[in-house]
């Protein structure tokens, strides 16, 4: 059993919102495990619906370029958001993007890339480095393609066209590009921006995610002390209203507070095939430090 030391408590309150006492209970009862320790104090009703993601520490820029019905999508990140509003680096992730148009997810291979003044991506990053003073990485890569249709992207207040700190990219398949599947990519991308969906569609989401929800659901109908019949159907429309707040084609559509985006999508005569949200330094942890901790101690040396 691993021990239920005061960090470990403070971890599953930051991820859960209870108390700390119901949180050091939960880890007594789950052995230690934050998981299990999550899920005991949601089926206790002591937590919120789903695990809050780790603070973002991460700096840096998500960049997008586009070229016809393809787009690529960069996140580089650096230690300080001071780096961020660097022209120099803001240029080399605008370039980055570019480069990823042709050469694809494999960051690796991004990295081995040549730029247009001869160096790789990855040279370029040194210098940039040593210029500015600060470690800096190319975190992940995405790049969407359609044969018919657009690529769509948002950046949710860029510092410039393509750059800031949340980036979306919508593929949408149509007959034909047109300015109006354009500006319904682009509303579908601020609708990924603001509801974060998990998934395109019901059938994309892990299955094994669906039962931990749904033994959660089950769980805290039986708490009702409701008849089984009663129970199934709670459950059953517990995992209906799961599915409209973490599926896209399921959510509301927040343009207009009424009707699906799979209806909007199929009203535009489109096929959404695929999206993608990047949160600039999402689930990257960072060390926090104790600034008055550090001051007493340069004090004492």
């Amino acid at each position: 059993m691993a021990e239920i030391t005061a960090a470990l408590v403070k971890e599953l309150r930051e991820k859960t919102g209870a108390g700390m006492m119901d949180c050091k209970k939960a880890l007594n009862q789950t052995a230690g495990n934050i998981e299990e320790a999550i899920d005991w104090l949601r089926k206790k009703g002591l937590a919120t619906a789903a695990k809050k993601s780790g603070r973002v520490a991460a700096e840096g820029l998500v960049g997008i370029a586009t070229a016809g019905n393809k787009a690529a999508m960069v996140e580089i990140n650096a230690e300080t958001d001071f780096v961020a509003r660097n022209e120099q680096f803001q240029q080399f992730v605008e370039d980055v993007a570019k480069v990823a148009l042709t050469v694809g997810e494999d960051v690796e291979a991004l990295k081995n890339a040549t730029m247009e003044n001869g160096k790789t991506v990855a040279e370029n990053l040194t210098n940039l480095i040593a210029t500015i003073g600060e470690n800096m990485t190319i975190r992940r890569v995405r790049v969407f393609e359609v044969s018919s249709g657009v690529v769509a992207s948002y950046v949710h207040s860029a510092l410039r066209p393509g750059l800031g700190k949340i980036g979306v990219l919508v593929a949408l398949e149509a007959p034909e590009a047109s300015d109006e599947i354009e500006d319904l990519g682009r509303k579908i991308g601020m609708q990924v921006a603001a509801v974060r969906p998990i998934a395109l569609s019901v059938e994309e989401i892990d299955p094994a995610a669906v039962e931990r929800e749904k033994s959660i659901f089950i769980e805290q109908a039986r708490a009702s002390g409701k008849p089984d019949n009663i129970i199934e159907k709670m459950v059953e429309g517990r995992l209906r209203k799961f599915y409209e707040e973490v599926v896209l084609l399921e959510q509301t559509w927040i343009h207009d507070g009424e009707s699906k985006v799979k209806a909007v999508v199929d009203k535009n005569g489109a096929k959404l095939v695929a999206f993608e949200r990047f949160h600039l330094g999402e689930g990257i942890e960072k060390e926090e430090s104790d600034f008055a901790a550090e001051v007493a101690q340069a004090v004492k040396g």
